[in-house]
């Protein structure tokens, strides 16, 4: 049986809840990317995260893996239709976060991170850090 949603923004918030999706849509953003420049943009993800988040995502709809038989092996991820809509959709959010950032910054609790040691996690406190922000128009 398909889930039933209370309304527009639960549905959303279902295929992009989490700490690493919407940063992995942000990444894509500008054009598509293989796996390692995907783990280097968006800051702080494992590759095992990144692996999980982009299967989801591809499952949902709003990824494509294109896999090149190829020696090395190359796979490219890039945004669906559905997934460059869903971007449009964010780039107000991360307009308003950018216009807010020091308010946020300033209320924002201190990160889980010292429970892990110290230097882990991102400079910023943010999970993408400062390397995924507003993608170019």
């Amino acid at each position: 049986m398909a889930r039933q949603y209370h309304c527009g923004l639960d549905a959303a918030m279902d295929v992009i809840g989490g700490k690493w999706k919407a940063l992995i849509l942000w990444a894509l953003h500008s054009g598509d990317r293989r796996f390692g420049e995907l783990r280097r943009e968006v800051d702080g993800i494992s590759e095992k995260m990144l692996i999980q988040q982009l299967r989801e995502m591809e499952a949902r709809g709003i990824v494509h893996r294109e896999v090149f038989h190829e020696v090395p092996p190359k796979v490219v991820y890039s945004l669906t239709p559905l997934g460059r809509s869903l971007n449009e959709a964010l780039l107000p959010l991360g307009e308003w976060g950018q216009d807010n950032v020091d308010a946020i910054a300033a209320t924002a609790p201190e990160p889980a991170t010292a429970k892990r040691g110290a230097g882990s996690g991102s400079k910023t406190g943010a999970p993408g850090g400062s390397k995924v922000g507003t993608p170019a128009a």
